[in-house]
């Protein structure tokens, strides 16, 4: 098995969601790969010299860089890291994360050239970045999606009696935390009996705006914070819809494990969404930034609750082929 160095935001342990390196890299250590993996600095210029010395330590110890990429100050991270990968000819993989990466190419040609056009294979978790980076040019690139362990995610139909509404993910001001409390706020405003419990750690400050947000308005929203995967999954027994709320997106795992666990999901249609949900049949897919059409969707879920049920068992039907036992063979092609 080759031996990998995984570079990306190792931060479990300071209280931040787990990401694909601590994923991922497990699961392809599982597997027989070897992985060593960096950074789990808190501070982001520490972070890129760990990142740095890590490369120049075990350079003759690496077959491939796995670096997961996004658009904003991480881009800086691969862009670092990949021109270093170069000058010791190292083969390396970005893995193209940023739903707002699509942005970045075409804000920064010459930068985005040298790290993907150098690159041993570009890795998009979604057909959405896949498609947008051949459009671009891009065509050293391979659609390997976002999976998950089946077995881990039991699957359970949904009563309907009041909506519960259950939203995941870290609190960013672009995953738009703000418009699950004016849903709530909405419903109630129609007499729809709800509830919303909203979980993740706080990235950006948003959490707190979010909460100061609910108090101003006058409405109760559950803040369980960060939770352990296993924590998540027991707590989402007691909910019947999932929201996702956000501006940019990729190929969210959590929205796969919601559908994977039978949770109906109403998510905006950004980015990478239409590529993961079907709309009307693996789920709801509504304009972005307005509660007023989420508030519709949940209107007609209480009209026809057997139908959002249809959607559910269907969107787990579809998740079933994003299972790590049939994705981890695309990988090895990729890993040979």
């Amino acid at each position: 098995m080759a031996d990998l160095l995984y570079i990306g935001n190792k931060l479990s342990n300071k209280g931040k969601n787990k990401t694909s390196i601590e994923t991922l890299g497990k699961l392809l250590e599982i597997e027989g790969f070897t992985v060593k993996a960096s950074s789990s600095k808190s501070n982001k210029l520490l972070r890129m010299f760990d990142m740095i010395y890590h490369v120049v330590k075990f350079r003759n110890q690496t077959d491939f860089v796995l670096i997961d990429t996004y658009s904003t100050v991480n881009f800086y991270y691969a862009l670092v890291v990949s021109q270093l990968c170069r000058f010791f000819k190292l083969k390396y993989i970005p893995i193209l994360r940023g739903g707002n990466l699509p942005d970045r190419l075409k804000r920064s040609p010459r930068l985005a050239k040298a790290i993907f056009n150098y690159a041993h294979k570009n890795i998009a978790p979604s057909e959405y970045i896949h498609s947008n980076f051949k459009a671009l040019g891009y065509h050293n690139i391979i659609c390997i999606p976002n999976s998950i362990e089946l077995d881990n995610y039991v699957f359970q139909e949904r009563l309907f009696d009041k909506v519960k509404l259950l939203w995941v993910r870290s609190f960013s001001k672009i995953y738009n935390p703000l418009l699950a409390i004016e849903l709530l706020k909405g419903l109630k405003d129609i007499s729809i009996d709800a509830e919303l419990c909203m979980v993740g750690p706080d990235n950006d400050g948003s959490m707190q705006e979010a909460i100061d947000y609910a108090n101003k308005l006058g409405i109760e929203v559950t803040f369980s914070g960060k939770l352990s995967k296993q924590e998540w999954i027991e707590l989402s027994k007691s909910y019947n819809v999932f929201i996702n709320t956000t501006n940019f997106d990729n190929m969210p795992v959590s929205v796969i494990e919601a559908m994977a666990l039978g949770l109906p999901v109403v998510s905006t249609n950004v980015g990478g969404m239409p590529f993961l949900i079907e709309d009307g049949l693996t789920g709801v897919l509504v304009e972005p930034n307005s509660a007023e059409v989420f508030i519709e969707v949940i209107r007609k879920v209480l009209d026809n609750p057997r139908d959002l049920n249809v959607v559910a068992t269907n969107a787990r039907k579809f998740v079933e082929q994003l299972d790590w036992n049939i994705v981890k063979k695309q990988w090895y092609k990729v890993l040979k």
